[in-house]
């Protein structure tokens, strides 16, 4: 069982910067693909970043990359989600997730994930 908790969301301006933390519980968080994922008003929550285990490889969506850096420490047990030249449509609840201990593809697929935090809203201001 994996528990997590996110932080660091808010408002911030256009073209501003935020990074969201995802503290994890449990032994077996060097063992779990973890990913990110957004929602906001009336959409489907998507894809924005996921990264492997060891931290070695990294997946993003193309309307993050090159603005978004996804980073993890395993002695924290925690996964990051740096935010940089935000837009206001990343306004979103941001969630982070993780997927069954032992796999080791990184998928964008929502149904991957088998646990998942309680959300922090991002706001972009413009």
């Amino acid at each position: 069982q994996v528990q997590l908790v996110e932080s660091g969301g808010g408002l911030v301006q256009a073209g501003g910067s935020l990074r969201l933390s995802c503290a994890a519980s449990g032994r077996t968080f060097r063992s779990n693909v973890m990913g990110w994922f957004r929602q906001a008003p009336g959409k489907e929550r998507e894809f924005v970043a996921g990264i492997s285990k060891s931290g070695g490889s990294t997946n993003y969506a193309d309307s993050v990359k090159g603005r978004f850096t996804c980073s993890r420490d395993n002695a924290k047990n925690t996964v990051y989600l740096q935010m940089n030249s935000l837009k206001p449509e990343d306004t979103a609840v941001f969630y982070c997730a993780a997927r069954p201990s032992g796999v080791v593809a990184v998928t964008s697929d929502v149904h991957g994930y088998s646990y998942w935090g309680q959300g922090t809203q991002v706001t972009v201001s413009s």
